[in-house]
């Protein structure tokens, strides 16, 4: 195949936290990266979704919002001069000698030796619940995330759903908004054992109200805006919850898109990797993070970054064959200008 792109060491797909992280851990092994995301802000699910929600299990930070640890991320992966490609989505992966080429939506060709795959859970997009005319109110009462804290001051907040992200954004909006009302279809949450002990003691100061087992059956409002947001429960008896704003967190709904078509061997919609390489059934293919499948996986940010410094240490030979590397501590051997 004839290849006119531009060349680089290491494409990466995906711009999230683990993309990230993985251009410095390249970057300490003196290879170079360009980056790919359909988004076009870096940060992944921290940067469209929750940017201002608190992360606190990154090691060294008792907590971090989403968005300073993007911050962070870029801040460390500076030295090393990746090429970001923001806004395109990868659409071709194409063998080419004895690497890739990468091809983007917008026509952007990169050739490289290796190709790591941190693309979280694909596509995404928010799990809408069935509600009549809810498409009316979207974007100006009813949000599927939450950009900024700040704009639920003083508001009547109906958040629905029973996991991490109903659980912590109602701990963080009852520092400020007026009431905060969580639904749930069921009494037990599916949160954090911290999240929910804390959860409880604001329930009980009556700072949050928990309204279970109760569902979403309707929204109440004029011109997009709420007014009340109407629940039952399983016997089909309603209540109506005066409400400024609807917060619904019905998870996301993923789509592997390009991916589904590279020829890797999947397990439900995630790529399977060797664990101790991150290297998946296509040599010279990596991946890494939530889209990332092996026996054991966990799935949190911090197993993405140790899998990150693996796949860059099972790429090094692809990119300097015959070049023995002599693992040295960041300690030891520092960064570029530090």
């Amino acid at each position: 195949m004839q290849v006119d792109a531009r060349t680089t060491d290491v494409a990466i797909i995906g711009a999230g936290p683990v993309g990230l992280f993985a251009v410095f851990e390249c970057g300490m092994l003196d290879m170079r990266c360009h980056v790919f995301d359909a988004l076009d802000v870096p940060g992944g699910q921290c940067a469209a979704l929750y940017p201002e929600k608190p992360i606190y299990d990154i090691p060294g930070y008792p907590r971090i919002d989403a968005a300073l640890l993007v911050d962070r991320l870029l801040e460390q992966a500076a030295p090393f001069a990746p090429a970001y490609h923001l806004g395109h989505a990868v659409t071709r992966l194409d063998r080419a000698g004895d690497g890739f080429v990468v091809t983007t939506a917008g026509g952007v060709r990169v050739a490289a030796r290796a190709v790591v795959i941190a693309a979280g859970g694909g596509a995404f997009g928010p799990n809408r619940p069935p509600l009549d005319d809810i498409d009316a109110f979207e974007g100006k009462s009813v949000f599927y995330l939450v950009r900024r804290r700040e704009d639920f001051r003083g508001k009547r907040v109906v958040i629905a759903g029973g996991g991490d992200s109903a659980v912590d954004w109602a701990l963080s909006l009852a520092e400020l908004a007026e009431r905060v009302i969580v639904v749930h279809r069921r009494a037990k949450f599916r949160a954090a054992p911290e999240s929910l002990s804390r959860l409880q003691h604001l329930a009980e100061a009556g700072r949050v109200e928990l309204v279970t087992p109760y569902q979403l059956v309707g929204l109440d409002g004029i011109d997009g805006r709420l007014r009340a947001v109407v629940v039952a429960d399983l016997a089909g008896n309603e209540r109506r919850l005066e409400a400024d704003c609807l917060l619904p967190f019905f998870g996301l709904a993923t789509q592997l898109g390009p991916l589904a078509d590279w020829g890797l061997e999947f397990d439900d919609n995630r790529i399977v990797v060797d664990p101790a390489t991150c290297a998946t059934s296509r040599p010279g293919i990596f991946a890494i993070g939530d889209i990332a499948t092996y026996p054991g996986k966990l799935k949190l940010i911090l197993s993405g970054f140790s899998e990150a410094a693996m796949a860059a240490h099972a790429i090094h030979p692809l990119v300097h064959p015959g070049e023995a590397l002599h693992f040295e501590y960041s300690t030891t051997k520092g960064v570029p200008g530090g």
